[in-house]
C-alpha cells in the first residue's frame, strides 16, 4: 500500500516534543513508547487518511489507545498535515489557528 507524504505543522512538532519531554522526566521507557505510539498512528494516517472520522474545522482525528492524546490532521490532496498532538484535557480546538 502506498503512503501519502506527511509533515508536522511546526507547532504540532512542539506539541510532540513537549509531551515526550514530560514523559521522559518521569520515565524514559514510557517516553519512547509514547513517541512510538504517535509515529505509528501517523504512519497509519499516511496509509489510509480517510479511515478516521471528521473532527473540528475540517480536520480528522486519531485517538491513541494507551496515551490520553489525539493526532489531529488535515487530509490534503497531496499530503497529510499533522496539525496537533493534542492532550485530551487541553481545550478542544486550541490548535484552530494552525488549520
Amino acid at each position: 500500500m502506498t503512503s501519502k507524504p506527511f509533515r508536522f505543522h511546526p507547532e504540532a512538532r512542539v506539541d510532540l516534543r513537549d509531551s515526550a519531554r514530560w514523559y521522559r522526566e518521569r520515565n524514559a521507557t514510557i517516553a519512547v513508547e509514547f513517541r512510538a505510539a504517535v509515529l505509528d498512528a501517523v504512519r497509519g494516517v499516511a496509509q489510509t487518511p480517510q479511515r478516521w472520522p471528521a473532527h473540528l474545522y475540517g480536520t480528522r482525528r486519531v485517538v491513541l489507545h494507551r496515551f490520553p492524546f489525539s493526532i489531529i490532521y488535515l487530509h490534503n490532496p497531496d499530503e497529510v498535515v499533522i496539525v496537533a498532538v493534542a492532550h485530551g484535557k487541553r481545550k478542544p480546538g486550541y490548535w484552530r489557528q494552525r488549520v
